[in-house]
């Protein structure tokens, strides 16, 4: 059989699906009304998807990195996460915090946290579903246990990541923070929520309230893909609040791609082009700012 044209209404129904109300059954059924089969429909979904198995551009045992699970302490309980760094590093690195997207600490994430080492940094991937037993295999349980995560509770614990890295000794006591999906809003919220982070660059992530801009004190780099309506649809009102407010920020949008563009484990909407084109903005970026 042909595999049918993966179209732009077949990505916005996997959106749909993974950030909104649609459910599994109702994602297939749109699918199969858009595809012309269910058979057609079976053979979209996983383009639409991420592939774990395509996870790794910078291999687990890459001898350039040293890796390892760390514990620390978090609000109202431990934090677990994924602590890299070059494994030739002669003195203290800045550091960078990286947060997943609503499925949690899974392993294309880890193998962006040792990109991240790659580049001189001390990276540090937790996982936010610690306080729920960690980050399960099955995606669609991640992504109903992100939603049922306490709000405030999380925000805490991405505070504290910020103060456990400052207190790193591999560290220099600086952290910046890169996120993607529910990850960059949580990049957004963090740098409400702590004044001690020094740069944040979210990708396609939700914005933070215009009224919360004014305790922001990071420099942020935002990164917005053209196609993404749902997420671009708080642009404007965030630029005007943080022009507003006089804050150091980049807002770069990526034309004709979508909403996790970045992510290489998904065929249906990874774009080579503008990935390595924010990556390259985000590493000079973070190399800037988190001084």
């Amino acid at each position: 059989m042909e595999q049918p044209k993966i179209t732009q209404a077949m990505i916005n129904a996997y959106d749909e699906y993974t950030h909104l109300s649609l459910d599994r059954r109702g994602f297939m059924q749109k699918l199969t009304a858009l595809t012309g089969s269910a058979a057609s429909a079976a053979a979209i979904a996983p383009l639409l998807a991420a592939n774990s198995a395509q996870a790794e551009i910078i291999p687990e045992a890459d001898p350039r990195v040293k890796a390892e699970d760390v514990t620390y302490p978090g609000e109202g309980g431990d934090m677990k996460g994924y602590l890299v760094r070059p494994a030739d590093a002669s003195g203290k690195l800045p550091a960078v915090i990286v947060i997943h997207e609503n499925r949690g600490l899974n392993p294309h994430i880890k193998d962006v946290a040792r990109r991240m080492a790659l580049e001189g940094f001390v990276a540090l991937a937790p996982d936010f579903l610690s306080p729920s037993g960690g980050t399960p295999a099955d995606e669609d349980k991640a992504r109903e246990m992100i939603g049922a995560l306490d709000g405030k509770q999380t925000i805490g614990n991405a505070v504290a990541t910020v103060t456990y890295l400052e207190g790193n000794e591999a560290t220099t006591g600086k952290a910046g923070a890169i996120g993607f999906c529910w990850g960059g809003g949580m990049v957004n919220k963090l740098a409400v929520a702590s004044p001690n982070l020094k740069a944040g660059v979210a990708y396609y992530g939700s914005q933070a309230p215009a009224e919360d801009v004014p305790k922001i004190k990071a420099a942020l780099l935002l990164h917005y893909a053209g196609l993404d309506d749902r997420i671009n649809a708080g642009i404007d009102a965030y630029k005007k609040a943080l022009t507003d407010a006089g804050k150091d920020f980049t807002i770069q949008i990526y034309d004709g791609v979508n909403h996790a563009f970045n992510n290489d484990t998904s065929a249906a909407r990874y774009d080579k082009a503008a990935a390595d084109l924010a990556w390259s903005r985000t590493v000079e970026f973070l190399k800037a700012k988190v001084v």
